[in-house]
């Protein structure tokens, strides 16, 4: 069978069959500790030196609960719309691999900890099957060290950190909607402070299962599961592979195995990995050495009081209160450090479009170009407000801010002081600027006969000789003005 292209699903395949996709979304929870020890729960530490007893699976040492896990747990079921169960239950997952040494993995199965949420993804609702706490198991490295060395090793640091998975109804139809899901996802965790979601440290791995039918049938089909989708456009990418991987089996006669499969990167497609689990294969049975969770009444309500405001709500608000776009309020709501920056500036201007464009150009464009997030590169909101009030009452003129805003990132002093002490405040007194254009409009004869005569374009010379004369600091609106009527 030919191998299909990875670069998007063919328009024929997608007429004829219907995509069916769900997500299976790992968020490492970003505790001190880890979820059942003392443990350090750090990314970057050296192999095996964040490790006891307890994770490491030693006879006798038994698991104690972290609370702070369960409090982040909850947020951010919370932030996804699930509910909540006053009781959960933790379970063992057995199965036997090099990174996980007790031979087992302490999840939550038939009782999880929330359930019966959703997310709303370009005008639909995916809804959230599950959300459960569990411990990630360790790391097999198999590049080896430099040199001759080909072992493969084990990294038991990250064995016991605690994990939300978060399991997705099959309700997207598309790459495009998967895509989307789990970059709202990725903002709401963000959002709610509870991870990192930094993928590359795999805080937040994503495994995708993925099916089609003919178009029109109720039934689902055959689902396949697509392992090492280690960012979105991987995700994007295998499954627009494996959708016409799959439509191409089923044109030519063949049948879809239950199956998992890996994403190979460097291919860009999908090869078969293992024959698929189900749940019996891997013996659950309730964890022996841990109660019952029981979340009460008053612990989800101090819960449900920390909640921040959510990214879609704030947009919403940020639109209302300042006449924004949709545009400007998705930039702005990038991070919750960015938008909370925003309105600290803006909620004392009379312009705050002005202030959301200032941001949203020379100060993103100046914070990305040192690494760091707006919010930290050293000018306060306030002197964002400031620098447009300037502009407003015509002390500056915009190309005159721009130096004033370099003068800020360097001396990270007000705008106001660094315009008086630069000498650059704009000249808008009519006397000082016809004294100017008289000098300019001497000096040029030959332009003022051709104004004169109709070449009217030359108005913009003269402008440029005003603004040279006045070293950049004259009101370019009242040099217009002062010059039409001194040109006639």
């Amino acid at each position: 069978m030919p191998v299909p292209s990875a670069s998007a699903a063919s328009s024929s395949a997608l007429e004829r069959y219907e995509p069916v996709i769900g997500l299976e979304v790992h968020v490492q929870l970003n505790t001190a500790s880890k979820i059942f020890c003392g443990c350090a729960n750090r990314f970057g530490a050296p192999p095996n030196s964040l490790t006891c007893p307890v994770c490491l699976g030693l006879p006798g040492a038994l698991p104690v609960l972290n609370r702070a896990a369960v409090d982040k747990a909850m947020r951010a079921a919370r932030g996804l719309n699930a509910t909540v169960n006053a009781r959960s239950i933790f379970a063992r997952k057995n199965y036997f691999y090099p990174d996980l040494p007790k031979g087992y993995q302490i999840s939550q199965y038939d009782l999880p900890l929330a359930e019966h949420g959703g997310l709303d993804v370009l005008g639909k609702r995916i809804g959230i099957t599950r959300l459960h706490l569990e411990e990630d198991a360790g790391k097999n490295i198999h590049e080896g060290l430099p040199g001759s060395d080909k072992h493969s090793y084990v990294d038991l640091n990250r064995a016991g950190v605690p994990l939300v998975e978060i399991v997705s109804e099959p309700d997207m139809r598309s790459p495009e909607e998967a895509f989307e899901y789990l970059t709202r996802l990725k903002e709401i965790m963000l959002y709610l402070e509870v991870s990192d979601c930094n993928m590359e440290e795999g805080s937040l791995r994503c495994d995708a299962n993925v099916s089609i039918r003919p178009r029109g049938q109720a039934q689902f089909g055959t689902k396949v599961e697509v392992k090492n989708l280690n960012s979105f456009r991987y995700l994007q990418r295998a499954l627009e592979y494996e959708i016409e991987r799959q439509a191409e089996v089923l044109d030519t006669g063949g049948r879809i195995g239950q199956e998992t499969r890996l994403f190979q990167v460097a291919e860009n497609r999908t090869a078969s990995m293992r024959s698929k689990e189900h749940a019996h294969d891997y013996r659950y049975f309730p964890e022996p050495d841990l109660a019952p969770l029981i979340v009460s009444d008053a612990w989800r309500a101090r819960v449900e009081a920390d909640l921040p405001e959510l990214p879609q709500a704030l947009r919403e608000r940020l639109q209302a209160t300042y006449g924004l776009s949709v545009y400007d309020a998705q930039v702005l709501t990038a991070s919750r450090a960015l938008a909370r920056y925003f309105e600290q500036a803006a909620s004392g201007s009379p312009n705050p479009k002005a202030v959301a464009n200032w941001i949203m150009g020379d100060l993103l464009a100046y914070a990305k170009s040192v690494n760091t997030g707006p919010e930290t590169v050293g000018i306060p909101p306030a002197h964002i407000a400031e620098l447009v009030a300037l502009i407003d009452e015509g002390a500056i003129s915009g190309k005159m801010a721009k130096d004033v805003f370099a003068a800020m990132l360097a001396q990270h002093e007000p705008p106001r002081k660094l315009v008086e002490s630069m000498g650059m405040k704009q000249i808008s007194d009519t006397g000082a600027l016809d004294k100017i254009i008289d000098g300019v409009v001497a000096a040029h004869p030959q332009q003022v006969a051709q104004y004169r005569a109709g070449k009217t374009s030359l108005l913009a010379f003269f402008v440029g000789q005003v603004m040279k004369a006045s070293r950049g600091q004259a009101a370019p609106a009242l040099v217009n003005e002062l010059l039409k009527k001194k040109l006639g």
